[in-house]
């Protein structure tokens, strides 16, 4: 009696019975006979009844596919061939109701000592339950994992809404119903007793727009939802449209199966509602309703984020707004064009600010500023030293005087913060600046030719630190605007970009202006978008352009005014060019020589002899005959000098050569200093003077 026989008798469980509980069995594959001896275990799993088995191979491989017979038979023979001492084989069986069995067969090849397969013995066991058990997990784990990709995509998108148009934008955006695992959404937030939808997007939901605001009540399931704080999930519009009779004759033109209305909700206050739509689902199971109650989650504590930040900004910008002026008073001459951007972080409203002033005798003061700190402590600082400021500059004060008053004003306001600005008395009808500078940029001007031009202003200290080290001194700069010259004032925030220095900014700043339009409101517009909207969101900016009006003359006595910078030696070539250029435009070639060597000798005699530069005027006198009129301006006031140079003298023959070339020439006050002029000419009147306007 054997040990198995033992066991059996003994009530135990044998190797055998165990092997069998668990459909497996084992099989001896005699190739010298060509026979298999398969156990009783093993013909189940081969769908085959003990009585019914010949014990040929055939006979037991006669249920499978003939694609899966030639498979197997295939991995058999080179296994056997190949010299291999094992193989395994996994494959179907079809069963008498036609369902498939998966089959694992484990065996090994048992050979005579010069290498010849003699036997194979093995397992073979019933592995369906095990694959279907495998489908079930990879299914769930597929789910899983687009559940999951779902909730971290979406939460994703949402951490960098700050507005709740952000939000909307993540989740009606490009890829945002993908991000839902929808095919349609709903979002309304409640306000004021009402449920206002904000956005809708998806195929076919543009039928709602009736709906878009309506008092919130139960008659439509998304109100519903947010009333009684539960989801409702609807797998048939048909019965929605019975629960809810003002939404049904809307329910045709919808092209979805399903949808749920989720209520979102945030620190318990109910803030509105999320509807889902879906046309490739017609039920909800557990694990897709705790992933709607999710989305629903995220989307809520977004919106309460974002809800409050609008508020926030809403208080910022509204408490910025009363303090800058209101309105910006005319100005006769020229145009004004102003500009303040509010950074985007919540209330931290900064204290930059501008101001135009009317002053006596048809003056303009334009000031443009910024109060340490950003807060809206900062910010009513920044309001009372706007209207101090405003208050000494309409008392006719000098520049000077004005910041040091308003330096004195912001020191006895004890509040530990300094500021800083650029101020300026500008005279249109002469385009005379006085600048002032505490602490602040200077200004840019952009000449009538485009180029961008940085004058120097010398500075004092920031205003209130200027009274604190006893030092207010701001001293004065005279600029000088041609007509058609645009000066812009600004804040630091429009030329700081993260990770550059200031004077990166600067250029960029200046190119800005060079390549926009030449009128104000249009400049200050180009500015903002090129700019700010770029890098400068994150401060404040204030933004001033004045542009004195251009002088073109008329077709018959036309006009041009240059300013040229002591300080910049190409201007001198820029300004002769200029002339030449001008007069032959304008059908005056035979002069242009003489006007461009005076217009040389003119200019070097301010740029050397002077401390500024000097304005350049080149007009045609048309009456009684055509004439050319050169004027050069700056603000000394000591006259030029006839001199007899000798012959190795390398000036003194600038007089001379006016004396030559002039038909008349002279000099004439300009209120703090003088301006040459001279005459050349006549010219001959062209057939058609009207052709050859400026």
């Amino acid at each position: 009696m054997t040990d198995e026989d033992r066991h059996t008798r003994n009530g135990e469980i044998g190797p055998a019975e165990w092997l069998a509980m668990n459909r497996t069995g084992s099989f001896d594959w005699d190739l010298d006979t060509g026979t298999i001896d398969v156990d009783e275990a093993g013909l189940l799993v081969f769908g085959l009844l003990p009585d019914a088995y010949d014990g040929r191979p055939v006979s037991l491989i006669a249920r499978l596919a003939p694609e899966e017979r030639a498979r197997l038979e295939a991995v058999v023979r080179q296994a056997v061939t190949s010299g291999e001492v094992s193989y395994t084989a996994h494959f179907p069986i079809p069963q008498a109701d036609g369902s498939p069995h998966w089959t694992h067969v484990q065996a090994r090849i048992l050979r005579s000592p010069d290498g010849r397969a003699r036997r194979i013995v093995g397992v073979v066991r019933d592995t369906t339950a095990e694959l279907t058990r495998f489908a079930f997990v990879q299914e769930l784990e597929k789910r899983r994992e687009v559940q999951t990709n779902i909730v971290e995509r979406t939460t994703n998108a949402l951490s960098r809404a700050v507005t709740v148009d952000d939000v909307t934008a993540a989740l009606t955006g490009p890829g945002g119903l993908a991000r839902l695992g929808a095919d349609g959404l709903a979002l309304g937030l409640v306000e004021n007793g009402s449920l206002n939808i904000i956005a809708l997007s998806g195929e076919s939901l543009d039928v709602l727009n009736d709906l878009r605001i309506r008092r919130l009540d139960r008659g439509l399931p998304l109100a519903e939802a947010v009333l009684s704080g539960r989801p409702r999930f609807v797998s048939s519009f048909a019965s929605l449209g019975r629960d809810f009779p003002e939404l049904a004759p809307y329910l045709a033109p919808l092209d979805f199966r399903a949808a749920c209305y989720l209520p979102l909700v945030a620190q318990a206050r109910s803030l509105g509602g999320m509807a889902l739509f879906y046309r490739g689902r017609t039920s909800f199971n557990a694990d897709e309703r705790n992933l709607a109650l999710g989305l629903a989650a995220i989307v809520a504590q977004s919106l309460q984020r974002a809800i409050l930040f609008d508020e926030e900004r809403e208080l910022a910008t509204g408490l910025q707004a009363t303090m800058l002026p209101r309105r910006i008073p005319r100005i006769t001459g020229g145009e004004i064009a102003v500009r303040y951007h509010a950074a985007w972080s919540g209330r931290q409203v900064g204290g930059d600010w501008y101001d135009v002033i009317a002053l006596p005798r048809g003056r303009v003061g334009i000031v443009v500023g910024d109060v340490q700190g950003h807060d809206t402590h900062a910010a009513a600082i920044m309001g009372q030293l706007r209207i101090a400021l405003r208050a000494y500059a309409g008392e006719g004060h000098a520049p000077s005087t004005v910041l040091a008053r308003a330096s004195r004003f912001l020191a006895e306001l004890d509040t530990n913060r300094f500021a800083t600005c650029t101020y300026a008395q500008v005279d249109l009808g002469s385009g005379t600046l006085r600048a002032v500078r505490a602490g602040h940029l200077g200004p840019l001007i952009r000449h009538t030719d485009g180029r961008v031009g940085q004058p120097k202003l010398r500075g004092g200290l920031p205003l209130g630190l200027a009274t604190v080290f006893g030092d207010e001194e701001f001293p004065e700069t005279r600029l000088d605007l041609v007509p058609g010259e645009t000066l812009v004032l600004c804040t630091d925030g429009l030329v700081e970009q993260p990770g550059s220095d200031i004077e990166t900014g600067l250029t960029a700043l200046s190119e800005a202006i060079s390549s926009g339009p030449p009128q104000a409101e249009a400049l200050a517009d180009h500015l903002s978008e090129r700019l700010w909207e770029r890098w400068g969101s994150g401060d404040d900016v204030a933004l001033l352009v004045l542009r004195r009006s251009p002088d073109p003359g008329t077709p018959r006595a036309p006009r041009i005014h240059q300013y040229i910078h002591q300080a910049d030696p190409q201007g001198l070539s820029d300004a002769r060019a200029a002339v030449g250029q001008a007069l032959r435009d304008w059908g005056m070639t035979e002069l242009a020589d003489d006007a461009e060597l005076l217009t040389g000798e003119l200019l070097v005699n301010v740029l050397l002899h002077t401390e500024g530069g000097a304005v350049l005027t080149l007009e045609v006198l048309p009456e009684p005959v055509r004439r050319v009129r050169l004027s050069v301006q700056d603000r000394s006031s000591a006259w030029p000098r006839r001199r007899t140079p000798g012959e190795a003298a390398t000036s003194g023959r600038g007089l001379l050569l006016l004396d030559a070339l002039a038909s008349r020439w002279g000099v004439e006050p300009r209120g703090e200093g003088k301006a040459v002029w001279c005459e050349i000419g006549p010219a001959p009147v062209p057939a058609d003077s009207t052709a050859n306007g400026a």
